[in-house]
């Protein structure tokens, strides 16, 4: 029998330096079959594990639609994740999943797309975005709005240039705290609707990064005419096993690992208030 704990080995290729503290893994697993054969879908996560060290959930931000690797952006918050961005080009690390549900692009074909995001709440997104960009011409206008604490913070910096040069796309970017280099604007992700027009009327908006922030978000996305419906909100919650087993996740019957981590903003509404997801 399949055994679902087993995770498999997965080799480095590259790394990426994103910030002081924040680095891009891109991977392949050892089993080559495997490797050919890996499918998954933008928005889900794989559990992560270095031996003798534990295991993490953390999100696929590479696109389905670019085969042959696994990318992972990894910030170093505890043990494993400190461990995890101290390995080298050819080191080993443990990959299972993939788990939970995703964003699902065939159903917003032809409407415009907006993604918003916070901090280390952009690589869950970057998976969704680059798999757009690969067939741009299914979807109308697509924006971007982006925020940080610090410039230094801020998530795949070179490809954030290429993104602005597709068509019929824009992207607009914030700190928290400037350096003596930031021309761009200062505040929190929600004053960037005063330098674009924000119409969710037709629109799908995709929302990552810390709770606090979504929450006024999805204020902002309310008062734009956003349906609740299309606000997908991908939840940032405590996960374990990936299987649902093991009840770590549970919010009010649902469980992140398997109904999420993807939710609609009209499916968090019916959680029970006392959970303060949001």
């Amino acid at each position: 029998m399949k055994n679902e704990y087993l995770p498999h080995p997965a080799r480095i290729e590259s790394i990426q330096r994103e910030s002081f503290d924040t680095q891009t893994f891109k991977v392949i697993f050892v089993d080559e079959k495997l490797a050919k054969s890996f499918n998954y879908k933008p928005g889900q996560f794989m559990e992560i594990s270095l031996l003798g060290m534990g295991e993490a959930p953390i999100s696929i931000t590479s696109s389905p639609s670019r085969k042959g690797c696994l990318e992972f952006t990894i910030r170093a918050m505890g043990k494993l994740t400190r461990a995890i961005n101290q390995l080298k080009r050819g080191n080993v690390l443990y990959l299972r999943g993939p788990y939970g549900n995703s964003f699902s692009l065939e159903e917003v074909k032809g409407k415009d797309l907006y993604f918003i995001a916070g901090g280390i709440g952009l690589p869950p997104l970057r998976s969704v975005i680059n798999t757009v960009f690969d067939k741009r011409e299914n979807f109308g206008k697509v924006k971007i709005l982006y925020g940080a604490k610090t410039p230094d913070e801020l998530c795949f910096k070179e490809e954030l240039k290429v993104w602005q040069k597709f068509p019929n796309t824009e992207l607009l970017l914030t700190v928290d705290t400037q350096d003596k280099d930031w021309k761009g604007n200062v505040g929190v992700v929600t004053t960037l609707w005063e330098k674009t027009a924000m119409d969710g009327n037709q629109a799908i908006a995709c929302v990552c990064g810390p709770p606090i922030m979504i929450r006024f978000v999805v204020q902002k996305l309310l008062e734009s005419q956003f349906k609740e419906k299309n606000i997908h909100i991908s939840l940032e919650r405590y996960m374990k096993c990936g299987l649902g087993k093991c009840g770590h996740c549970n919010i009010g019957g649902k469980f992140v690992c398997i109904d999420g981590p993807v939710f609609t903003y009209s499916q968090i509404k019916e959680l029970p208030a006392k959970e303060h997801v949001l």
